[in-house]
């Protein structure tokens, strides 16, 4: 599956002789996340972190309600890591064809358990958010205040053998601001939405560092035990927000 995170080697020419396609899917996103990376002013540290083979889940936390940290993150890691990963994302990305195309072509696959282990067990990197929507349009008063880990991504990584690699993100909290999370109680009961206060994204100053793998020391029936699951997806998150609160008080200003 050709992605469009993947820079081809091949510089391109001719703009007009383009078919659309490859305008929307090679050309414009790559122009627009090199853009991307010098608004936000973006630092990476502990790239090497990433295995440059091999299975791996790398576990993000998640904020800023437009998925930039998706998008972005895809990118870095195709970039500096030279993997193509695959990046597990709601499912609202997949309800129509019109979205579910440009979606599949930006490396997105809906985040299902299955679709997880599959990638994973094809010695595939998957970006998966331990928080999901929640940790995502969770307003900005709560900012870097860590959402309950779901404990799927430890499940994947025990059943595919592979290690995790957290990772935190500071600049989207401020990047994208949202006044309130809004839950349905009768229609789409317990679909999750923002209440967004700008869509044009504000300057913030972007920070991403990879944290060391963490190789777990369980066969793969340990998934059966909730209460071991539960407390490794606690450990992971403990670490992320202890790791989140030094960066913070080492950056300062977030738009200086």
């Amino acid at each position: 599956m050709k992605n469009f995170l993947k820079k081809p080697n091949e510089k391109i020419f001719g703009l007009r002789s383009l078919d659309r396609d490859t305008l929307i899917f090679r050309v414009l996103p790559r122009f627009l996340l090199e853009i991307m990376r010098k608004y936000f002013r973006l630092e990476i540290e502990g790239v090497e972190n990433i295995p440059r083979r091999g299975a791996v889940v790398l576990a993000p936390n998640h904020s800023g309600y437009s998925g930039f940290d998706a998008i972005l993150l895809g990118h870095i890691v195709q970039q500096e890591a030279k993997r193509v990963p695959r990046v597990l994302t709601h499912h609202f990305w997949f309800l129509t064809e019109t979205t579910a195309i440009p979606a599949n072509k930006m490396g997105f696959t809906e985040a299902t358990y299955e679709n997880g282990v599959n990638a994973l067990k094809k010695g595939n990197a998957i970006v998966l958010f331990p928080e999901g929507e929640q940790g995502n349009f969770k307003p900005t008063s709560e900012r870097y205040q860590l959402q309950e880990f779901k404990r799927g991504f430890v499940r994947m990584a025990l059943e595919a053998q592979c290690p995790i690699v957290p990772v935190v993100v500071l600049g989207a909290e401020e990047t994208h601001i949202n006044l309130k999370k809004l839950k349905f109680t009768k229609f789409l009961k317990g679909t999750v939405i923002p209440l967004p206060l700008n869509v044009i994204p504000l300057p913030a100053k972007w920070r991403i560092r990879f944290l060391e793998p963490i190789a777990l020391p369980y066969k793969p029936d340990a998934i059966n035990d909730s209460e071991l699951m539960n407390e490794i997806a606690q450990d992971i998150q403990e670490k992320m927000q202890t790791a989140i609160e030094e960066e913070l008080q080492k950056r300062g200003n977030a738009f200086l």
